[in-house]
C-alpha cells in the first residue's frame, strides 16, 4: 500500500483533485471532515474544547455545541489559542488517519490518498511515500476563495499567513497538479500519478506512524463520520 499525501492552499482545488483519485480507485481520506466529524455537536473533541475555551461551548437539547463563529473569532488572531486548539485536534485527527489506514491494509488498497491542508506545515509528508500539492496562479484562487459564503479579505489573509507558500509547497512535493487550466488537464495529471504510484511499492506504513498519544482513546473507540 502506498501512501499519498495530497495538499494545496486554500482555493487551489484540492477537494475537486481527491474526489479524481477516488474516481481511479485510490481510497481518500479527509483530514477536514475528521475535524469537523470531531466537533460536531456531541462530537469527542468538544468537552476538551469547552474546557480550553469557555463560553464556546453551550447545550442545546441537552447535546453540547461548539459555537464556532465564537471559536474562530478566539484563535483567529491569536497564535497560542490555535496552538492550544491544535493540541486538542491534531492527535485526535492522527487516530483517524491511522484507523482509516488500517482498514485500506485490511481491504489490500493500493493507493491510498492522505487530504491534508497542512501537510508540510506539519510534518505530515514523513508518513507518507509521496507527495502530490494542488497549484493554481494567485489570481484564480483569489477568485475561487472570495467567492465563499462569509469570506472577507480579512479573513483570506489571515489564512494565507497560516499556510506555506504555494512556491514552497511546490519545491517540496514530489507532483504538482494545475487546476487553474481546465479540468481535463487536471485529471490527465491525476491519472499520470496513479499510473506512476501503481508501480511503486509503500514503505511507509506503518513504520512511521507514531504511537498512540497518552490519554486518548484507541481508534477502535473513535466513532466514524
Amino acid at each position: 500500500m502506498i501512501i499519498l499525501g495530497l495538499t494545496g492552499s486554500i482555493g487551489m482545488g484540492k477537494s475537486t483533485a481527491a474526489r479524481a483519485f477516488a474516481s481511479l480507485g485510490a481510497a481518500c481520506w479527509d483530514a477536514d471532515r475528521a475535524v469537523h466529524d470531531l466537533m460536531r455537536p456531541g462530537g469527542i473533541a468538544v468537552a476538551a474544547v469547552g474546557a480550553a475555551f469557555p463560553g464556546v461551548v453551550s447545550q442545546i437539547d441537552g447535546t453540547a455545541v461548539i459555537d464556532r463563529q465564537a471559536l474562530g473569532a478566539t484563535v483567529f488572531k491569536d497564535s497560542d489559542a490555535l496552538a492550544r486548539l491544535e493540541g486538542i485536534l491534531h492527535p485526535l485527527v492522527r487516530l483517524r488517519e491511522r484507523s482509516f489506514l488500517q482498514a485500506a491494509q485490511f481491504r489490500h488498497v493500493n493507493i491510498v490518498v492522505l487530504d491534508i491542508p497542512l501537510l508540510f506545515e506539519t510534518g505530515g509528508q514523513a508518513r507518507c511515500d509521496a507527495t502530490a500539492v494542488v497549484s493554481a496562479p494567485g489570481f484564480i484562487q483569489a477568485q475561487r476563495v472570495m467567492a465563499r459564503p462569509g469570506m472577507t479579505a480579512e479573513k483570506f489573509a489571515g489564512i494565507l499567513d497560516r499556510q506555506m507558500s504555494d512556491a514552497e509547497k511546490r519545491r517540496r512535493a514530489d507532483f504538482v497538479i494545475h487546476t487553474g487550466l481546465d479540468r481535463a488537464s487536471s485529471l490527465r495529471a491525476i491519472t499520470a500519478i496513479v499510473e506512476v504510484l501503481h508501480q511503486r511499492a509503500g514503505a511507509c506504513w506503518p513504520r512511521a506512524w507514531p504511537p498512540r498519544p497518552a490519554n486518548h482513546p484507541t481508534a477502535d473507540e473513535l466513532p466514524h463520520a
